[in-house]
């Protein structure tokens, strides 16, 4: 039995606390907002996200401190939008965390150090690669808040952790496999949010499905050539973690990513688009360290070039759309 923490109160973070006091497990659950903390106390779910979970208070203690939750847990799962992560694990020691196990289910890369949160968790925080992991889609929160039948691989070098975990979480809705992938799913789950920009951009433009389509098929090409050249492994691209996670982000109207494409393909300016969301798009930040790692290493990557373009050299969606038509085949 692990003493399991989350760290991360949003729809994905929620999401997985339904899923483990589902399954009969006590959560730590970091929730710093202490106006959401008594909200949560008397009614009973999270007002900011997944509002439709009951969260279940005698399975679950709230903690203010970071340092406190660390303290009370073994197994700590986190799962924050990489744009926070890095600020709140610079908090972390190398003391506190040691002989702690960690899985990431971060869908993005660390913006200020352009590192996967494994990576950080090796590099920064010294742990080894034997007490980290991490767990992807595709899995959308809302469908989970449903118990919709949802399938997760749950990623370590070490096996037995990795089956550990998928029998924490699977149950009649979840079902779990593990993978030893860790780095390659990792950086697959960062990239496919920049290919569900693309999509809502040329949704957002009015292309029809038969090019979204085309466009799609290309991601996946694109995502095998960046993981064939930085994370060498006996992968099949079409297995769910990979494939299965990109069609969703790229197609569902969940996806948030998607969501924001459409919205500068209709116009929006990104600034607007992200003030009227109010909610983090992963792939904004993630193809600025993308586009910078295909550069160094020479990967040929036009869709998250022409996604990096509009979104921070202010390129005209139109006019990158249809330049990339003609390096799609």
């Amino acid at each position: 039995m692990y003493n399991i923490g989350i760290i991360g109160e949003g729809s994905w973070g929620t999401a997985l606390l339904k899923i483990l006091q589902h399954n009969g497990q006590f959560v730590h659950w970091l929730v710093r907002n202490k106006e959401i903390r008594d909200y949560i106390a008397h009614n009973y779910h999270n007002p900011e996200y997944s509002s439709d979970i009951e969260i279940i208070l005698e399975q679950c203690k709230m903690y203010e401190s970071v340092h406190d939750l660390i303290k009370a847990c073994d197994l700590i799962f986190l799962v924050l939008p990489s744009a926070y992560t890095e600020t709140l694990l610079n908090e972390l020691t190398i003391d506190e965390v040691k002989d702690k196990y960690f899985f990431s289910a971060t869908k993005g890369i660390l913006p200020e150090s352009s590192l996967t949160v494994t990576q950080y968790l090796q590099n920064t925080l010294k742990l080894s690669e034997q007490t980290i992991g991490f767990i992807s889609g595709p899995s959308h929160a809302e469908e989970i808040a449903r118990e919709r039948l949802t399938y997760l691989t749950i990623m370590s070098k070490n096996n037995e952790l990795a089956l550990n975990v998928s029998a924490l979480i699977a149950n009649r809705y979840i079902i779990t496999k593990v993978n030893s992938d860790v780095l390659g799913a990792e950086y697959a789950t960062a990239i496919k949010n920049i290919m569900a920009i693309a999509s809502g951009i040329a949704h957002g433009l009015g292309y029809g499905d038969n090019f979204i389509a085309v466009l799609v098929s290309n991601a996946i090409k694109e995502i095998e050539r960046f993981l064939s050249e930085l994370v060498p492994h006996s992968r099949n691209i079409s297995d769910y973690v990979y494939l299965g996670d990109l069609l969703v982000t790229c197609y569902s109207q969940f996806s948030r990513n998607r969501t924001l494409g459409i919205m500068l393909g209709k116009g929006y300016s990104v600034k607007a688009a992200q003030l009227e969301m109010n909610m983090v798009a992963e792939g904004y930040f993630a193809v600025k360290s993308i586009v910078e790692i295909a550069k160094k290493h020479q990967i040929e990557m036009p869709i998250c070039q022409a996604v990096y373009h509009i979104l921070y050299e202010r390129y005209s969606p139109s006019v990158e759309m249809r330049l990339l038509t003609d390096k799609l085949y």
